[in-house]
């Protein structure tokens, strides 16, 4: 204990910057989680939370016997597995063929380019989508009549719109996803590369035996806290995107709780929803943890 204290006294200036982040998360992450109760009571608006009777586990079973929990849940992992199929390896591909590129303006020029879209609100991304993908006016979808020779309506095609909640949310989040890979790039060993190139190797082969094992840590470790996320499917996108017609198959658990705790005042029943959906991502982050560590020692 004095050792701790005395190292606390050494390094008191570090730990008094760490004030302000564990202020943050006590204000704003742990403490509004005592609103987790109300997941399993009888809660009302303008009644204290701790007034409300107890409700036990009823809301959960009213969830999973509600005919929309099996339509949300499919929904929810079929666009958030789509997004992790098309949206983890992108970053890694595009890191290793922007770090393949020597002159540095290019280099800079396609990083700047490549990551504006993460700083756009979705508001505008999504608008901008629709509008490319707006029958008879939209660039996309005047391409796609010109090659097809058939008009084609993305937007109202349920399936086909699954597709254009993934490509763009990998478009809008590749070039931020691969800051990490381009920094876990720039400690590989040049000599590696210099005794590969006098072996006689190819920059694929280079690439395949030297870049990729060099960074694979940092992809197992970024798997693993994107899998934690795995049911984010993307509240902001798909409100603003989605319409009518294609709720149906895109309609996920983040806006059925929207809808259903703030346009339905259902808190007690929106608050379960969304503490099963918390509940599952811990068990898929643990699962995909313990299953990484046959590979890597040091994992989170």
């Amino acid at each position: 204990m004095n050792r701790t204290l005395r190292t606390m006294r050494k390094d008191r200036m570090l730990y008094l910057m760490l004030v302000p982040g564990l202020v943050f998360f006590l204000l704003f992450k742990y403490w509004p989680m005592y609103g987790i109760s109300i997941a399993f009571k009888d809660y009302k608006l303008g009644r204290e939370i701790w007034e409300a009777p107890w409700a036990g586990f009823k809301y959960f079973r009213q969830f999973f016997s509600s005919p929309d929990c099996a339509r949300v849940l499919i929904n929810t992992f079929v666009i958030s597995f789509g997004k992790l199929l098309v949206g983890f390896p992108s970053p890694i591909l595009f890191a290793i063929l922007l770090n393949e590129i020597q002159r540095r303006g290019a280099k800079r020029f396609i990083q700047t380019v490549v990551y504006l879209p993460h700083f756009i609100s979705w508001v505008v991304v999504g608008n901008l989508v629709l509008m490319m993908l707006a029958p008879k006016t939209g660039l996309f979808s005047t391409a796609i009549t010109a090659i097809t020779g058939n008009d084609v309506n993305v937007l109202l095609d349920p399936d086909a719109f699954r597709w254009v909640l993934i490509l763009s949310d990998t478009w809008k989040e590749l070039g931020w996803s691969a800051i990490i890979y381009l920094a876990a790039l720039s400690g590989v060993d040049m000599n590696l590369y210099e005794a590969a190139a006098i072996d006689g190797a190819s920059r694929g082969r280079m690439m395949w035996h030297i870049t990729l094992p060099a960074i694979r840590s940092t992809i197992v470790i970024m798997l693993i806290l994107r899998v934690g996320k795995i049911l984010d499917a993307g509240f902001e996108q798909i409100l603003i995107m989605s319409n009518a017609l294609v709720n149906e198959k895109c309609e996920i658990i983040d806006t059925y709780v929207y809808k259903v705790g703030l346009q339905q005042a259902r808190y007690s029943y929106s608050t379960a929803v969304n503490l099963f959906k918390s509940a599952c991502g811990l068990v898929m982050v643990l699962g995909v943890n313990t299953v990484a560590r046959r590979w890597e020692e040091n994992m989170l």
